[in-house]
């Protein structure tokens, strides 16, 4: 048997980079998936396209994580369709880097509303069905830059560290529920976001891990499918960090 055999997972961001991997992740271990997007409607169809492929159910939806009423629609949307929803990937994400000195306001707002303000939206709005379901797995896509810091990301930082702590008090709020709350904090995982950065960066960048190597998205879809399952049951409150060792 497959290890999320007929759950329902709601992913946000998954029509690309890591979201597009956990929700292939989750579709091969039998996972009916339900996703949103911004502005990737070509890629979301893609997907959907290659999901069903796999044998389970997926449904792309066009919405905005930032945006309360958008995440409360789209949960109600997804129960319409599936009927329940046992897994909540908060994913979504956005950078816009700078030095503080050069960094406007805008800027620092838009990155911490979609990347942290997203996970309260989705949580939120879920958080009824998982209590009448008394059972529910919440994955909340950190980074290591949320635990150590990075310079020039100090906006991308502060909405990454936000969502360990507001994951964490999820945890404690919600575990007499039977619904847990974790996070998973990726290092240097290969991208889209990453084909900008010069050869010369990405080969620093990987000898500060002692592994040697960069992180495929499929790295993390896997540490979330652990996470989904009931092999990981009697964890909640962690970080588990998918980053060859870089914060060792």
């Amino acid at each position: 048997m497959k290890l999320l055999e007929s759950k329902v997972a709601v992913v946000t961001g998954g029509s690309r980079g890591i979201g597009r991997a956990i929700c292939q992740s989750f579709a091969e271990n039998g996972c009916n998936v339900a996703f949103t997007y911004n502005n990737s409607k070509e890629s979301a169809e893609n997907l959907v396209s290659d999901l069903n492929d796999l044998g389970i159910k997926s449904i792309s939806y066009k919405s905005d994580a930032s945006n309360y009423d958008d995440s409360v629609k789209l949960v109600d949307n997804v129960i319409s369709d599936f009927g329940k929803i046992d897994i909540l990937v908060n994913n979504a994400g956005i950078k816009k880097d700078n030095l503080l000195m050069r960094m406007n306001k805008e800027d620092f707002d838009s990155v911490i509303n979609t990347n942290l303000s997203s996970v309260f939206n989705l949580t939120k709005a879920s958080i009824r069905t998982f209590l009448k379901q008394r059972s529910g797995s919440i994955i909340n896509i950190s980074s290591v830059v949320g635990v150590k810091g990075n310079a020039g990301q100090s906006n991308y930082s502060a909405s990454k560290a936000g969502i360990i702590g507001f994951s964490k008090s999820v945890a404690l709020e919600l575990g007499s529920r039977n619904i847990r709350s974790n996070v998973i904090a990726p290092g240097f995982i290969e991208t889209d976001m990453t084909d900008s950065l010069s050869e010369d960066v990405i080969n620093s960048w990987k000898e500060s891990i002692p592994l040697k190597r960069s992180g495929s998205p499929s790295d993390v879809g896997n540490a979330c499918v652990f996470l989904a399952s009931d092999l990981s049951n009697y964890i909640t409150g962690q970080v588990l960090h998918v980053d060859g060792g870089m914060l060792t």
